[in-house]
């Protein structure tokens, strides 16, 4: 894959996909309605948490679909595998979208994304295209600008973002009209924050055939509360009537599980919990999403797909003896960002958002596996949020372990995820950077290290080494995902929000 020309001409379709970008910009975004929740005060129940702006999340987005011309019954026209979770969503999407294309057209909504809002829709596995992501943007945007008219508000407003819901909640009807208009068969719909309120839930029973809860933590305190316990109630909102919910068996956490089961009986739902002896035993199947751990993400997928197809799915047997076309499905499978190689030129970058330690060793068995024994490397790193200079010396030991080489890298760039170069007058805080240069410079002292304050000039910087250099040069990008959608940005500029 190569980046396209920024300098090329723009048809009236890229147009209009810019123009869409420019007015999704002007909706309220994920963090701006967080930000609402942090001034709510907790909960002091321990499962459950109090009413608070949550309740009113369902009511208002039926009404949003209203607006938009659909009735939550409309969406039953797709059948629906509902994903929820701390860590994994995305994994189990992918592998459910892998496995699902092999046998129908399938729509796959999930988020964030990293270069462009049109990869938060997928039909096939493959972002929908500019035209058909603008078609649909203003299909949708004039039908809410003419509800709003009808019930008196000026044209003026009622053309603008006013009268539109806030950006999550506009992605996932927009999502919803696609496949609709595209008819696809199926849908793997992946939630954004938490479950019961999530905006995705508005999906009626009838229109889901398999819920699936991936592995609980702690994320969006201030939204879904500040135990794994009241996370859980949260996820577990996605359960519905009549519909197996696959879980794995948390025996370790014996108040989550009790959780999950109360809130599968309160839903009328089927709790599957699925051991993870059995998913042991199996093994997983290897493919383009390299780890340990995903086989546990398989897993789910396989059963999920498997309960969706009508094909069986005892996780005492669904594993053992699975169709060529699923264990295919599981190999393509792939997330923008994780274990991607983009060829340009003489330069190989290898893109992973790998953050924490176990991810980072597994990013150096894949990125040392395509190194030839004396090869070396660029190494591009940030991590803002977390101890960067740890996370470096946890990639660094397990290259060596790998490898048998103390250092395999050249030059070694820090730099922040800012995309631009400042403006006049800006000075931005490379006191991470500093610092992880520093960790570099003691660890591998023949490496060339330099700190950056946007990622622009990281990656102007890499292409003039290669240029110099005059052969193949690979270079590896990781530390944080915004660091990854950063350079796929740099490297595929196409009118970005």
């Amino acid at each position: 894959m190569s980046s396209t020309s920024t300098g090329r001409c723009l048809t009236t379709a890229s147009r209009s996909y810019n123009e869409a970008l420019g007015l999704l910009s002007q909706l309220y975004s994920n963090r701006q309605i967080t930000h609402l929740f942090e001034k709510t005060p907790g909960s002091s129940s321990v499962n459950k948490p109090a009413e608070d702006l949550n309740a009113l999340a369902i009511p208002e987005m039926r009404q949003w679909l209203r607006r938009a011309g659909y009735e939550p019954k409309d969406l039953a026209r797709l059948r629906h595998i509902h994903v929820a979770g701390t860590k994994g969503k995305g994994s189990v999407s992918a592998f459910a979208t892998g496995m699902l294309r092999q046998y129908e057209t399938v729509g796959t909504y999930t988020s964030p994304h990293l270069v462009s809002p049109r990869e938060r829709i997928a039909i096939q596995g493959e972002p929908v295209s500019q035209s058909l992501f603008a078609e649909a943007f203003f299909e949708l945007w004039e039908r809410l600008s003419d509800t709003a008219k009808k019930e008196g508000m000026s044209t003026a407003e009622a053309e603008g973002p006013n009268s539109k819901p806030f950006f999550f909640r506009f992605m996932t009807i927009l999502a919803w009209h696609i496949f609709l208009r595209e008819k696809v068969d199926s849908v793997v719909l992946e939630c954004g924050i938490g479950g019961e309120y999530d905006a995705t839930n508005v999906v009626p029973p009838e229109a889901v055939s398999v819920a699936v809860l991936t592995q609980l933590g702690i994320d969006h305190v201030a939204m879904l509360g500040d135990t794994v316990e009241k996370i859980s109630w949260h996820k577990a909102g996605i359960f519905k009537p009549g519909v197996r919910g696959f879980v794995r068996k948390i025996e370790e956490r014996p108040s989550v599980r009790r959780v999950l089961q109360e809130r599968a009986a309160e839903k009328g739902a089927k709790l599957v919990e699925l051991d993870d002896a059995l998913v042991e035993q199996w093994g997983g199947v290897p493919g383009r999403l390299p780890g340990n751990f995903q086989k546990y993400n398989q897993a789910l997928a396989v059963l999920a797909v498997r309960e969706h197809l009508g094909m069986g799915s005892d996780p005492k047997t669904a594993l053992l003896d699975l169709p060529d076309k699923m264990i295919q499905g599981l190999k393509e499978a792939n997330i923008r960002g994780r274990c991607e190689v983009i060829q340009q030129g003489h330069i190989g970058w290898h893109l992973d958002g790998a953050h924490t330690k176990d991810s980072m060793q597994e990013v150096a068995k894949w990125f040392i596996a395509t190194l030839g024994p004396d090869e070396s490397a660029i190494l591009v790193f940030n991590q803002q949020e977390r101890d960067a200079a740890e996370l470096l010396m946890v990639l660094l030991d397990a290259i060596r372990d790998t490898s048998g080489r103390e250092n395999i890298f050249s030059h070694a760039f820090f730099t922040r995820n800012d995309q631009e170069k400042p403006v006049d007058g800006e000075t931005r805080d490379l006191e991470v950077q500093l610092r992880v240069a520093r960790t570099m410079d003691e660890r591998a002292p023949s490496c060339h290290t330099k700190t950056f304050d946007n990622i622009q000039d990281t990656v102007a910087e890499v292409r003039e080494i290669a240029e110099q250099g005059g052969s193949h040069q690979k270079v590896l990008a990781t530390g944080s995902m915004y660091l990854a959608g950063g350079i796929l940005r740099a490297l595929e500029p196409e009118g970005l929000l």
